[in-house]
């Protein structure tokens, strides 16, 4: 078995302190994938930056104290990769890949974007180049015998399904039509080949969300969004047993304003 575990921290240092490190060490995750670190590696404490047991890489970002993200594996990576081959956001701390035995597995932050500003067309810009990467590591994967697992979170929420307010906010960035139809490309069998797994296993369920705004009452009354999503090869897809996020019992327990999304693949399944 193949246990995944992907989440936006919110800043490392501050989910340190409330709670993370007690969750990082009950975990049985194989890999897991953090986004919006916010810290450059030597301002973490030792129990995150380098946790007994995890190899451990992080991607800071260029701009002090924002995005960075992070990748842990039990196993040491046979090869690790920061950024994706863009002279434009390599250096943003939003994507780190690594390979180990017969699966590439990914953590991406993509931006978040703003209607009608500069943060808009960052992220569109690299939403375009993004997609090309996407089907590139794709191909290079199949030719090599290698399924793909890209997970972080990806800032857009695909259907009605994914949003519990969709009606208001489809003018808002991360429900935007534009985006959404970037991400149906990303899950086109024709075009990016990817496999979002959660909906996979849970085609036709509300949510399961993902982050609650820390605004009002979001997370009691369960007004979220499922932003945070698990994007693999139609391969290892197929060998997903289960996958769920790990929603904190109260709103005190949380540690972050996103949750922990899980799945296992039965990798050793024909």
């Amino acid at each position: 078995m193949l246990t995944v575990t992907s989440v936006n921290v919110n800043g490392l240092r501050a989910a340190a302190k409330k709670g993370f490190v007690e969750w990082l060490a009950g975990t049985s995750a194989d890999v897991l994938c953090l986004q919006e670190v916010r810290a450059e590696p030597q301002q973490l404490p030792e129990p995150v930056r380098a946790p007994e047991g995890w190899h451990v890489v992080h991607a800071p970002a260029a701009a002090k104290g924002r995005a960075g993200v992070s990748l842990y594996t039990r196993r040491e990576p046979d090869r690790v990769r920061v950024g994706f081959g863009s002279a434009e956001f390599d250096g943003s701390g939003r994507y780190v890949e690594a390979d180990l035995p017969g699966v590439t597995v990914a953590s991406l932050y993509l931006p978040s974007g703003e209607v009608g500003t500069d943060r808009q067309d960052e992220k569109i810009r690299f939403m375009d180049e993004f997609l090309a990467h996407l089907k590139t590591l794709r191909e290079k994967a199949a030719a090599d015998g290698r399924e793909v697992l890209v997970c972080g979170d990806w800032n857009i929420a695909h259907r009605e399904a994914d949003l519990k307010n969709w009606r208001a906010n489809q003018k808002n960035s991360g429900f935007l039509p534009e985006e959404r139809a970037w991400l149906s490309r990303v899950l086109d069998p024709s075009d990016g080949g990817y496999v979002d797994v959660v909906r996979a296993l849970h085609p036709d369920a509300t949510g399961p969300y993902t982050w609650w705004s820390y605004r009002g009452r979001a997370f009691d009354n369960d007004s979220g969004w499922r932003i945070d999503l698990m994007c693999t090869t139609p391969g290892i897809a197929d060998r997903a047993v289960k996958a769920y996020v790990e929603r904190p019992a109260s709103h005190a327990e949380r540690w972050s304003d996103h949750a922990p999304v899980t799945a296992v693949f039965d990798t050793g399944r024909v």
